[in-house]
């Protein structure tokens, strides 16, 4: 097995041109020490990829690759999501190196815990994920929403690991397994674990952001969490479907009590009682028909197979596949 494999660190960016000038030289030293340290082919590089931004953040990336052949860029066509970058960098990197390492931009994941992400990969895991070992930064709010993702997400059947993002290592091999996924609602957290790989976790603390504004503030997470649930799950369907048979069955009661107030000549005209249910069966069933829709909308995009992403620059020429990497990947 090659002892020095060469890494690519992804980083998607999205109007990051306060913190990237910051973060980048960051970046920089820890790839310089990995391979100094020899756990790292010199040829390693930091692939930042612009996800449409609308300030100066390729400019920046440009302005780094011509200081620094570590440094090299890809730029979307227009801005795609998060997912869609940090997918766009995986496979733009995985026929070029070994293992691919994915970090936010921000500085709050702990760079160093990339050491033992690296170590981990050594030791056989094909994929190590980047674990917070607690949220003390966290407001109080921050945390039990974080929190509670997570719990919803596995509670509706999408298997994800518990406070784990898009901090993560993937080796070249396992890249390939997931290429071969094409959907185009994509949901990262969910579908690397279905690989299936030889996996572990390497726990840190998170810090607050360097510089610049978070990109996902509460409504943007609840999204993804929408997103992940609808792309990985059907358990919502199966939920409206034993809600559905739960009203039946409090419908048939109802009739049943309805008919024998007849016979026995209980009934009272009532207002209140009509107008709430027919408010209550309206307000379900319009509840069930969005969430259908979402389903249905799902289909109707992955039917259309549109590109997930479209590079539309790089800041250098791709070479072509790497044999050895493959190579590597395959004995390891």
């Amino acid at each position: 097995m090659n002892t020095h494999p060469l890494l690519y660190i992804v980083i998607p960016c999205y109007n990051e041109q306060d913190v990237l000038p910051i973060t980048a030289p960051l970046f920089l030293n820890k790839l310089n020490e990995l391979i100094s340290s020899g756990k790292i082919n010199a040829d390693s590089r930091i692939l930042f990829v612009n996800d449409g931004s609308k300030d100066h953040t390729w400019e920046i990336i440009c302005d780094l690759a011509g200081k620094d052949p570590h440094y090299i860029g890809i730029t979307q066509s227009r801005n795609r999501g998060h997912q869609n970058a940090v997918l766009a960098g995986l496979m733009e990197a995985k026929d070029q190196c070994d293992i691919t390492i994915s970090i936010d931009c921000d500085g709050q994941d702990d760079i160093n815990a990339m050491d033992a992400m690296v170590d981990a990969y050594l030791d056989g895991c094909e994929v190590v994920y980047g674990v917070r070992s607690k949220r003390e930064t966290d407001t109080f709010f921050k945390r039990v929403t974080a929190e509670g993702f997570y719990k919803l997400m596995n509670w509706m059947g999408a298997e994800v690991v518990f406070n784990h993002a898009d901090y993560r290592l993937i080796s070249s091999r396992a890249l390939q397994e997931l290429a071969n996924f094409k959907e185009v609602n994509i949901f990262l957290r969910g579908m690397v674990p279905l690989v299936d790989f030889k996996s572990t976790s390497v726990y840190y603390e998170r810090a607050e952001r360097i510089a610049g504004e978070s990109h996902y503030p509460l409504r943007k997470m609840l999204a993804l969490a929408f997103d992940g649930i609808t792309s990985l799950s059907v358990k919502p369907i199966r939920m409206i479907t034993g809600l559905g048979l739960i009203i039946a069955v409090l419908s048939f009661i109802g009739i049943v009590w309805a008919v024998v107030s007849s016979i026995l000549g209980r009934t009272i005209a009532g207002w209140t009682s009509t107008v709430c249910i027919v408010c209550f069966m309206g307000g379900v069933q319009l509840l069930c028909l969005g969430v259908i829709g979402e389903y249905i909308g799902k289909i109707y995009l992955e039917t259309k197979a549109r590109p997930r992403y479209i590079i539309s620059e790089r800041t250098y020429e791709k070479d072509a596949p790497r044999e050895e990497a493959h190579s590597s990947t395959e004995a390891h």
